[in-house]
């Protein structure tokens, strides 16, 4: 049995098949059933500062009467980007170099705040007339849990926190979740172009210009076209690999339902 002959025997045709089924379900299991992820960034923007010009004059921020050196306005944002629904996601949030003031927590894209844990909201409970404790204050500026009742696949939740960094660096916020199964991974700040990473949108953009690369090869007979055309692409390779990505994202939601 000769080399073709053996390439179009049944034999070939059906571990082809096979291996190619097993390949398959394999795939999918991975898509169905891939670890969920978190993703989380922070934005930092000063509001303002105390300082001290015997020329020019001093200016002195306060919070409830004390004064204080940098007031922040942070943002946090945190997406769910795993192919699963989570329910009663428990979000905390802490620092222990930032005081943590003036909040506000919602799910984005919904008319929906977040709602403080409820162990928090034993923790931060003062009786009617009564004062926090030293505690209570120490609790509030370092941290908060909150709840996110229904926390579906692409959906963002956002926390802002007026707060004043304890050293002349920036705010320090992290966050933590305890979700078996979930990794909660942390982005810095990161150039985009159409809502996808820039990075990630060059890569793929690369790998479509091989494809692009292969067709001018085949079908363009004249040189300093496919020279051209090439030349074109690179230039905005980018594009169309942030919208390649944009589509399997779709696809990726779609098959997950």
């Amino acid at each position: 049995m000769n080399l073709e002959q053996l390439l179009h025997s049944q034999y070939i045709s059906v571990v082809t098949g096979g291996l190619g089924g097993l390949l398959t379900s394999w795939l999918t299991q991975r898509i169905f059933n891939k670890r969920g992820i978190f993703s989380y960034s922070v934005t930092h923007s000063r509001v303002g500062m105390t300082t001290e010009d015997m020329i020019f004059g001093s200016v002195v921020v306060t919070w409830d009467g004390s004064p204080i050196n940098n007031l922040y306005l942070s943002t946090i944002e945190m997406k769910n980007e795993s192919m699963n629904d989570y329910e009663n996601v428990t979000v905390k949030a802490y620092s222990n170099e930032t005081r943590l003031m003036t909040e506000q927590a919602q799910i984005v894209d919904s008319p929906n705040n977040l709602e403080w844990s409820e162990k928090y909201k034993k923790q931060m409970y003062v009786e009617q007339d009564a004062s926090p404790t030293q505690a209570q204050l120490n609790v509030y500026n370092g941290q908060r849990e909150y709840v996110i009742p229904i926390f579906n696949r692409g959906q963002s939740i956002k926390i802002t926190y007026l707060n004043s960094a304890q050293s002349p660096s920036m705010p320090s916020i992290w966050l933590s979740v305890g979700i078996k199964g979930v990794k909660l991974k942390f982005q810095g700040p990161q150039n985009q172009i159409f809502g996808v990473h820039q990075g990630r949108a060059a890569l793929a953009g690369v790998l479509i210009g091989f494809a692009v690369l292969a067709a001018l090869a085949l079908f363009v007979s004249e040189p300093w076209i496919a020279v051209t055309v090439a030349m074109a692409y690179g230039l905005i390779a980018q594009v169309p690999g942030a919208y390649a990505i944009k589509i399997l994202r779709r696809a990726r939601e779609a098959i997950g339902g």
